[in-house]
């Protein structure tokens, strides 16, 4: 009978060996799968973002046609922020891909643009996501001023003479 002493020395390292190549190859599904998800939730949110900014500047411009106003610099954003949004990839751009595009640089420049629109129209920007909380939108409204409390946290005083009005429930 020929017995191998050499591989009896080495059992434990092949042992590791295996163990490893196994589970690398179950962490590098599990690993696409979540990215995949991941990378669907992040790419919709992004998209979301995208969407509102086309939309708001398709409708200041609509607005100023409609009014007839001839703002140069406030056209000139507009058309510039529309351009941007022009420019983003509409396919998923592969690492592989030729294009040397900076999609977060871009993103940075959609966003300054939006706020510089802004500032030009006198509207206050609202980078909040659509699924915000009821909660933050009272705490974030301008037409009411908090009461300093000893402890420094803004409370809403109770017996406030302005007469608010509640917000109509639409339903769809």
């Amino acid at each position: 009978m020929d017995f191998d002493l050499e591989s009896l020395v080495h059992v434990e390292q092949s042992f590791y060996d295996e163990g490893y190549k196994d589970g690398f190859d179950h962490g590098r599904i599990h690993g696409l799968i979540e990215g995949r998800a991941l990378g669907r939730e992040k790419g919709f949110e992004m998209w979301e973002e995208l969407g509102f900014y086309e939309g708001f500047a398709l409708l200041w411009k609509g607005i100023q046609e409609a009014q007839g106003v001839k703002d140069d610099r406030t056209a000139h954003n507009i058309r510039h922020l529309l351009e941007l949004t022009a420019q983003f990839p509409r396919a998923n751009p592969s690492a592989t891909d030729a294009s040397e595009l900076d999609i977060p640089r871009l993103f940075r420049q959609i966003r300054s643009r939006y706020k510089a629109l802004c500032a030009m129209l006198g509207v206050k920007p609202t980078l909040r996501a659509s699924g915000s909380s009821p909660a933050q939108e009272a705490t974030e409204d301008p037409g009411k001023t908090p009461v300093a409390s000893e402890e420094g946290n803004g409370l809403w005083k109770i017996d406030d003479t302005r007469v608010s009005v509640p917000p109509k429930d639409y339903s769809f």
